[in-house]
């Protein structure tokens, strides 16, 4: 696979960070690491509350929505009246009841989304930001397949896989992870609308924060 070392491809997005902070401890093969399916969730069940509750006050589920890096389920309280999933493992993608269509494609390998332009109203991203090491390639991507004034909704909380999470968001606070997000989106020629923490850390559950940003028309 290529990593962030391997320098710009044809075609890649300016990144607002330099390689080095884009880089991984584990530089394997992503395949490999996501091939077993993993039925589980990544954040508790306040995280996961809070998710759904943003979704509801966005509207997402109003329109085409694409669930980017997505799993075996979408923390939607209502299913979309669209969604097509694009991630790593197609048992879990399979298994995800709110998905009407999805994709196996890993965004490290070739950050080029597989859709048109302008068909999607919405673009979900919960707690897999921090895995990109193209995040702004692909954040421009997102917004090519946008259609004029549709919005990102980037949700995040402090857990990961730190083998395969960013230096740059590893070595982060949770301030500076806001900033780390918005700077991708701005990169991509996305418009931060706001930023926000929906469940306060230290509260005995997984915190959670979120980045709304809209492509511009």
């Amino acid at each position: 696979m290529d990593g962030p070392t391997a320098g710009r491809r044809e075609g890649d997005h300016p990144e607002p960070f330099p390689p080095a902070l884009l880089a991984r401890a584990d530089e394997s093969d992503d395949r490999a690491f996501y091939a077993p399916p993993r039925f589980t969730t990544h954040i508790d069940d306040g995280a996961i509350a809070a998710v759904g509750m943003l979704y509801d006050e966005l509207r997402v589920s109003d329109g085409e929505v694409l669930d980017l890096m997505s799993s075996w389920v979408s923390h939607f309280t209502r299913t979309p009246r669209r969604m097509t999933g694009l991630g790593m493992n197609a048992a879990e993608l399979a298994a995800n009841p709110a998905l009407r269509a999805h994709v196996v494609h890993d965004l490290n390998t070739d950050p080029r989304l597989p859709f048109l332009d302008a068909v999607f109203d919405t673009v979900v991203c919960c707690a897999s930001i921090d895995y990109l090491i193209h995040p702004a390639t692909v954040l421009a991507e997102v917004r090519r397949t946008l259609r004029p004034g549709g919005g990102l909704v980037v949700t995040w909380s402090n857990r990961c896989f730190p083998t395969k999470a960013v230096r740059a968001w590893l070595i982060a606070d949770d301030d500076d992870r806001m900033g780390i997000v918005s700077a991708y989106a701005q990169a991509a020629g996305l418009i931060v609308e706001s930023r926000r923490t929906l469940v306060p850390p230290g509260g005995g559950g997984d915190p959670l924060w979120a980045a709304v940003a809209r492509r511009d028309g």
